[in-house]
């Protein structure tokens, strides 16, 4: 009996400790009031519209976070993905972003401050609403990355740089799609 007592312990801590690590806590998730995941974004957020920032919250970010990053591009493009929005050092205690941020590379009022605006592909910091050709609908993908350090990175920073400075740093990702079609005029 004895014998079995010990592996039998050794199971159950198992099963509690990735019960703790993994099934206890909420996914880390990323959701807009202005449309939901896989649904068309409305046009007051695109160029047809006020080309706003739609407001956006997360929750379940993973322990140990130390600011998020956001970026917002479109792998549908005609030349190949094109990139709507780069944020980063948003700090670890955000948990949403307004409507209409703006657009400023520096963000001194955004969620307890030293959050930065990279440069778009509009060539501007900020966001820059879906304005996809007339045609098929294009997907736009919101990407948020909970970072275990802030990026050492100026105001204006490019995706690509962006992206290189949070590698070896990202503790989690969590993701929101819309689509948006232009009907030809």
């Amino acid at each position: 009996m004895p014998r079995l007592a010990a592996p039998s312990l050794l199971i159950v801590a198992l099963a509690t400790a990735g019960a703790w690590k993994g099934g206890g806590r909420m996914a880390f998730s990323l959701s807009s009031t202005a449309f939901q995941n896989g649904t068309a974004i409305p046009v007051k957020h695109t160029c047809d519209g006020a080309d706003v920032s739609p407001p956006l919250a997360w929750s379940g970010g993973p322990p140990g976070a130390a600011a998020f990053a956001l970026i917002a591009d479109d792998p549908d493009a005609p030349g190949g993905t094109w990139v709507h929005w780069v944020l980063y050092n948003l700090p670890a205690t955000a948990t949403a972003l307004p409507e209409n941020v703006a657009k400023t590379e520096l963000l001194p009022d955004l969620g307890g401050g030293g959050a930065l605006q990279g440069r778009n592909d509009f060539r501007h910091a900020g966001y820059g609403g879906p304005c996809p050709p007339p045609g098929p609908a294009h997907r736009y993908f919101f990407k948020l990355y909970a970072l275990d350090a802030a990026l050492k990175l100026k105001a204006g920073a490019p995706k690509p740089d962006v992206e290189a400075a949070m590698k070896g740093h990202v503790l989690g990702t969590a993701q929101l799609v819309g689509t948006y079609a232009r009907q030809k005029r």
